[in-house]
């Protein structure tokens, strides 16, 4: 188990390096020059010059790699172009407040995307199997901006409930007011997460009650609840762990929509931002952050994954 885990440390290391080498390759390797891209293409030469040299875009790229590489190792992601501040602080602030988004979101799509998938699965062929059955592939299919919308103008603009836009921090608005801008933002992404996770975990809890262990311990004469949550819940969880951390990245994409149609000051507006205004450091940065929070929640579900099943060999071992 612990040989396990160092193995899959260094494959997300590795992963991470090589996102470095990507991010870095894909904004200095395009056509044209990157003072140009910030400038834009009536910028003067003078101005060229004097921000390539601010940059230190006339030094060989394997330079400007290991410059910008070894300031990542240190925790320093640059200067930002635009707001002329420490890329890392404005990064951590905003990863601070997309955590809370995710963090909630997460925990809401576990507990009911596995508390609906095992109703299902206890209860198939009922009505109310087939009713999560239909709002599953409803929330499955329709994408998250066009719940954004409809959330805004029924629970801000018609009702008045809610606010439409913003964040409020917990020390200035209160338990309350922190609370109310987190609600439209936090049920849009998990809609169509709990979905998928709950058809999911339906699927893969029949097939582990018409297993033969379920089988063998029902003709011991256990009670029905005991069978169901000691012998093949566990069992079930298993392609439901894998299915959380693909989500991770769905959250993640859908985030950057969220965040930017409720102008919620996270790292996917942030990434958005550095986009349209062309920062390079805050861009690169963030972009490696989400690599960093993706690769991590995948480590995560692997040895979780091992933890309850452990017959599973890894590499010819048992975990």
């Amino acid at each position: 188990m612990t040989a396990y885990i160092l193995r899959r440390m260094l494959s997300v290391v590795a992963v991470v390096w090589a996102m470095t080498v990507l991010v870095f390759c894909i904004v200095h390797l395009l056509p044209g020059s990157v003072a140009h891209m910030i400038l834009g293409e009536f910028a003067t030469d003078d101005a060229i010059r004097l921000l390539e040299a601010r940059l230190g875009l006339n030094d060989p790229l394997a330079t400007q790699y290991w410059r910008w590489f070894s300031g990542l190792l240190r925790g320093d992601f640059g200067l930002s172009l635009t707001m002329e501040r420490p890329a890392g602080p404005i990064i951590l602030e905003a990863l601070g407040r997309s955590a809370i988004l995710a963090g909630i979101s997460i925990v809401l799509v576990a507990t009911i995307g596995i508390a609906l998938g095992i109703h299902s699965a206890v209860n198939k062929g009922s009505p109310s199997d087939h009713a999560l059955t239909l709002a599953q592939y409803f929330f499955i299919a329709v994408p998250e901006f066009f719940w954004c919308i409809l959330a805004i103008l029924l629970f801000a603009a018609w009702l008045g409930w809610l606010p439409a836009t913003g964040y409020t921090p917990l020390a200035e608005g209160g338990l309350l007011g922190w609370g109310r801008h987190l609600v439209l933002p936090v049920a849009t992404l998990v809609l169509g997460l709990i979905a998928h996770v709950s058809r999911m975990v339906r699927s893969s809890m029949l097939e582990a009650l018409d297993s033969q262990y379920v089988l063998a311990a029902r003709a011991k004469g256990l009670a029905e609840r005991i069978v169901l949550y000691r012998h093949a819940l566990p069992n079930a969880l298993l392609p439901a762990i894998t299915v959380l951390a693909v989500d991770v990245g769905l959250l993640i994409g859908g985030i950057v929509v969220v965040e930017t149609v409720f102008a919620y000051p996270g790292l996917g507006r942030m990434l958005v931002y550095a986009i349209d205004n062309q920062d390079l450091p805050l861009m690169m940065g963030g972009m490696i952050v989400v690599t960093c929070v993706y690769a991590l929640a995948n480590l995560a579900a692997d040895i979780l994954y091992a933890v309850l099943n452990p017959r599973i060999r890894y590499g010819g071992a048992a975990t």
